[in-house]
C-alpha cells in the first residue's frame, strides 16, 4: 500500500530571511562589549504601566473571547481611529480585531479567497510578509514602484504602506488620493499598512481613511494598525483592521470559523492602550532620541541616508553589497537587517532599527566612531 503525500504548502515559500543573518548574529556576540542589536526591530521598553494593570485586571477570563471583540474594544478602536486617524463616521461594523498584523497579512489573499490567475501588489521594497502572503494563497505577486503603475487585470489586491518598512517613505496625501481613486476605478481592493503611522518624524503620515484621501467613504478600502509599535505590545499580538464593512463583514464570518480570536485579556489591555496618548508621546521621545544619535553616527561613519521620514528604521547605504555592510558591522558588534530581504531593490542598503536600548545605542554610537 503506497501513501501518497501533498507538496508541502512550505514549498511555495522563500527561505525564511532571518534563518540568513544567523552567521552574522554570532560574531556580532562575541564582540567584548556584547551584541547591539539594530536588526529586528522588537520594542524593548516597557509595556505601560496602564496597559499592564489592564490586563492582569481581566486575568480571570475562563470563557472564550468573541473574533468580533467586545464593545468597548471596538468603541476604543473607533475612537481612536477619529481621535488619530480623522476618520469620520466608524461604526462597530467597520471594525475587526486580528491577532497581530503580520498574521492578518501572511493569510488574508487565501481569506479574501485568491488564487491561480489573481495578483496582489506591494511596493518593491517592501515587507517579505506580503510576498508570503500572495505565494500561500497560490496568487501571482507583483511589485510596483508606484500604487497606480501595475496592470489592473487580474489585479484584485493592491498593499499600500505608508510609513514604509524598510525605507520609511510616506506617501502624500495626494498620492493616496491617487491610489484609491485608481483603485475603485479598477475594481482592486485596496489594504493600507499603517501600522507605523504615529511614527512621523519628518513628514506627517495620513491614513487612507481620512475625508480627504477616500472621500468620506470606506467602500474598497481597508487599513491596517498595530499596537506593537506605538505602545511596546509586540508580545500581546495587538492588531485591527479598520474600513469597508462588506470586507469586514467577510473577513469575520470566516475568522470566526478559524478561532482567530483576540484573547480576552489582550483585549481589556488593548483598551486601555487606545484611550491613553501620554505613553505614545514619551514612547515617541525615546526614539527620536535614538533615531538622532544612531542617524548621526552612522552618517558620520560614511553611510548615506535615504527616505527615512517616519517608521522605526533609518534606511542607509555604504554604495556597496548589503551583506558586506552587514558583516562589516558585525565585527564591530552591531546588526542591522541586509536590505536584500526587502526585495531585489535593497541589495546595497541595510535597515537600521533605532529599537534598542538608550545603553545600546550608545554603545553602537562608541563603536560607530571608533
Amino acid at each position: 500500500m503506497s501513501t501518497t503525500v501533498a507538496q508541502p504548502v512550505s514549498s511555495r515559500l522563500p527561505v525564511f530571511p532571518w534563518d540568513r543573518l544567523e552567521p552574522y548574529k554570532a560574531t556580532a556576540a562575541a564582540h567584548p562589549g556584547g551584541i547591539v542589536d539594530l536588526s529586528v526591530g522588537t520594542p524593548v521598553d516597557p509595556v505601560p504601566h496602564i496597559v499592564q494593570r489592564a490586563l492582569a485586571g481581566a486575568a480571570d477570563s475562563p470563557g472564550y473571547p468573541t473574533v468580533w471583540g467586545t464593545p468597548e474594544l471596538r468603541a476604543a478602536i473607533t475612537g481612536w481611529a477619529g481621535r488619530r486617524l480623522g476618520a469620520t463616521g466608524l461604526t462597530d461594523a467597520h471594525v475587526l480585531p486580528v491577532v497581530g498584523s503580520k498574521e492578518l497579512v501572511a493569510w488574508l489573499p487565501t481569506q479574501l479567497g485568491l488564487g491561480a490567475g489573481d495578483k496582489v501588489a506591494y511596493p518593491r521594497l517592501a515587507y517579505p510578509t506580503y510576498e508570503v502572503g500572495a505565494r500561500l494563497a497560490g496568487a501571482e505577486a507583483v511589485v510596483y514602484d508606484e500604487p497606480t503603475e501595475p496592470d489592473p487585470a487580474g489585479l484584485r489586491l493592491l498593499w499600500l504602506n505608508s510609513p514604509s518598512n524598510p525605507t520609511g517613505r510616506v506617501l502624500s496625501k495626494d498620492e493616496l488620493t491617487r491610489a484609491v481613486a485608481w483603485a475603485r476605478e479598477h475594481g482592486v481592493l485596496v489594504f493600507s499598512d499603517e501600522c507605523y503611522l504615529e511614527l512621523g518624524w519628518d513628514a506627517d503620515p495620513v491614513s487612507v481613511l481620512h475625508p480627504d484621501v477616500c472621500g468620506g467613504s470606506y467602500e474598497g478600502i481597508v487599513a491596517v494598525h498595530s499596537l506593537s509599535k506605538r505602545s511596546n505590545l509586540a508580545g500581546y499580538r495587538s492588531a485591527f483592521l479598520l474600513g469597508d464593512p462588506a470586507v469586514l463583514g467577510e473577513l469575520l464570518r470566516i475568522r470566526k470559523h478559524g478561532g482567530m480570536m483576540t484573547p480576552a485579556p489582550v483585549q481589556a489591555a488593548t483598551v486601555a492602550a487606545l484611550g491613553d496618548d501620554a505613553h505614545v508621546a514619551r514612547q515617541r521621545e525615546r526614539y527620536a532620541r535614538r533615531r538622532a544619535a544612531l542617524r548621526e553616527a552612522f552618517e558620520t561613519a560614511g553611510f548615506r541616508v535615504e527616505h527615512s521620514e517616519a517608521s522605526l528604521y533609518l534606511w542607509a547605504t555604504r554604495d556597496e553589497s548589503c551583506w558586506d555592510t552587514v558583516a562589516d558591522l558585525s565585527k564591530h558588534g552591531i546588526l542591522v537587517a541586509p536590505g536584500d530581504f526587502y526585495g531585489a531593490a535593497g541589495e546595497r542598503y541595510v535597515r537600521i532599527a533605532f529599537t534598542a536600548t538608550d545603553e545600546r545605542v550608545a554603545a553602537a554610537v562608541r563603536r560607530l566612531s571608533s
